[in-house]
This record gives C-alpha cells, sequence and structure tokens, in this order.
C-alpha cells in the first residue's frame, strides 16, 4: 500500500495506537476450521499482530507484506520460534509449493487485494479443503459520545478538499465500508462457511447490531494519534504540509481541528488534561471464513 511509502508515515505509531484482536475473534475464525494445522499464511500482516497470534494453534506461520518497513517492524516486535516474515504480496507466494498451507487469514488488508490474482494463486497453495478467513474494521464509534460521532463521520467522509474523505484510497476504503461484500471469491472453486457482522452502536457498549469483536477503552489523545495512523490523513498531509500538529509545535492539524469541534459539543470532554479522559469505541467489523472445496 502507498501510504507505507510516505515520508510522514510512523510504523512505530502504527503498532502501537492501531486496534488488536481479541481471543474471541480468532476462536470464531479456528472454530470451523478442519484438518491439519502445520502451516499459516497471514497475508498483508503490517506489523505481525495476527502472525503472532496464531503462532499457538499451527506448527509453523509466516506473515508477508509487500512493504519492507512493515516486516520490518513485525520482526522487531517479537521473536517466535514458529513466525516468520517475507516481504510479499499477497497475490504472490512462489515460496510455498502447491497445496502446502493449511489456513490463510489476513487482517484489515483484504481490501487492498488484487482479487483476479488473489484467488488462483490462493487455490495453489492452499489444501483441499483449507480455510482462507479475512476480516476488517470500519471506522471506530464513540459509543457514549454520539454528536462526536457525528463530527467524526464528518470529517472523514466529508468531500471538502480540506477534510479527510476525498483522501481515501479507493476502491478499498468502499469495499471495507461495504463489509466486503464486493470481495466474491469463485463460488465454483470456494464454499462461504460464514460471515459475520458488526454496526456498532451510540447507547452503550454493545448497543450495535450483530456480534461486537472489536472494542477499546482509549485516552482522547491516544485516540487522536490512532486516526493519525488513518491512510487518508497522511495523503492530507502531503497536501497540507504546512498545517504541523500542535503536539509538535504546530498551529494545529485537521484532527486538532475535528478535537476542538468535538469538545465543543462534549461537555466531559472539556476537563483538563482533556486528552487523559478516556472513551470507550467499538468498530463496526466483518469476519469471512471460506473453505476451498
Amino acid at each position: 500500500m502507498a501510504t507505507f511509502a510516505k515520508s510522514t508515515f510512523s510504523y512505530a505509531s502504527y503498532a502501537t495506537f492501531r486496534p488488536s484482536y481479541p481471543k474471541s475473534l480468532y476462536d470464531t475464525i479456528l472454530a470451523y476450521h478442519q484438518g491439519p494445522k502445520d502451516l499459516c499464511l497471514d497475508l498483508g500482516c503490517g506489523h505481525g499482530v495476527v502472525t503472532r497470534a496464531l503462532s499457538p494453534y499451527f506448527s509453523k506461520v509466516i506473515g508477508t507484506d509487500p512493504s519492507k518497513g512493515m516486516v520490518e517492524q513485525a520482526r522487531s516486535s517479537a521473536s517466535l520460534p514458529n513466525v516468520d516474515y517475507r516481504e510479499a504480496t499477497a497475490e504472490d507466494s512462489p515460496f510455498l509449493r502447491d497445496e502446502s498451507v493449511d489456513m490463510v487469514v489476513s487482517g484489515q488488508a483484504a481490501h487492498w487485494f488484487d482479487y483476479p490474482k488473489l484467488f488462483p494463486e490462493m487455490k495453489r497453495i492452499l489444501r483441499k479443503g483449507g480455510t482462507l478467513a479475512y476480516w476488517g474494521y470500519k471506522d471506530h464509534v464513540f459509543v457514549d459520545y454520539p454528536k462526536a460521532t457525528d463530527i467524526l463521520n464528518h470529517y472523514a467522509y466529508g468531500d471538502d478538499e480540506w477534510l479527510l474523505g476525498s483522501y481515501w484510497s479507493q476502491p478499498g476504503r468502499s469495499i471495507v465500508q461495504n463489509k466486503y461484500r464486493d470481495i466474491k471469491p469463485p463460488s465454483n472453486e470456494w464454499e462461504e462457511i460464514q460471515r459475520i457482522e458488526y454496526e456498532p452502536g451510540t447507547k452503550g457498549r454493545t448497543s450495535g447490531e450483530g456480534r461486537m469483536f472489536l472494542e477499546r477503552t482509549m485516552k482522547l489523545g491516544d485516540c487522536m494519534n490512532y486516526i493519525r495512523t488513518w491512510s487518508s490523513y497522511h495523503a492530507w498531509q502531503e497536501k497540507h504540509p504546512g498545517q504541523k500538529k500542535r503536539d509538535d509545535g504546530g498551529n494545529g492539524d485537521i484532527i486538532d481541528e475535528m478535537f476542538d469541534e468535538m469538545r465543543k459539543v462534549e461537555p466531559k470532554w472539556q476537563t483538563e488534561p482533556w486528552k487523559d479522559n478516556a472513551v470507550d469505541m467499538e468498530w463496526g467489523m466483518l469476519p469471512i471464513r471460506e473453505q476451498l472445496l
């Protein structure tokens, strides 16, 4: 993904502020896997959070990512004897033999793949009856603060050149927003075992529809840094290089402005030091499992 090559991108910040996945998600993903658990391949592994989490369940797990910086970040995070990382695209794994993989997974990356090339490669490397599992998450919701959530959505998707909406890479972002419904493996080769969706609400924790997997309590300052890992934000920075965040001595960037507007409508966020105020957040999520026929 081009964002990872931008000069403004921080691999360490990405690893620190991006949400991680709960054990319940992995239990769900693994529940319908049948047969051996010798080799698992994690596509678009990023900083390796999924690769490491699945290491107790397989004899070996390989994480691949096209970004050299991400692979280096993953290798620096932890060393496990049965985990390896390689710089490679999802569509091309020449280091793997035919029908040698038991499970392929991808967390928050499948919307970037080239599907006409991906699925033939998955068919080649997966054993018959093997599992392909992929999931992603939409934007977070402040579950107790609907007004702040409305402002977040305005800044995230507004069409004005000053806002972030026009800076999302497409069609990837639209695929996420449409809950991966646009990803369609060949029906004569794959069987969809299960699709789970969750759409968060703003009437408190678990007030959304579906089965909730991804939630986190964050300080507002950390939430700002999380939003600064968005690809749209890094594209926005390239367009507005003079707009530096206040924490770096600047007059403020689009995220500073967004939170100024949120604090105007959410009195509880005004208590100083306001960046230390903690908020509950949930993400819309969409785990999908496919089995190779």
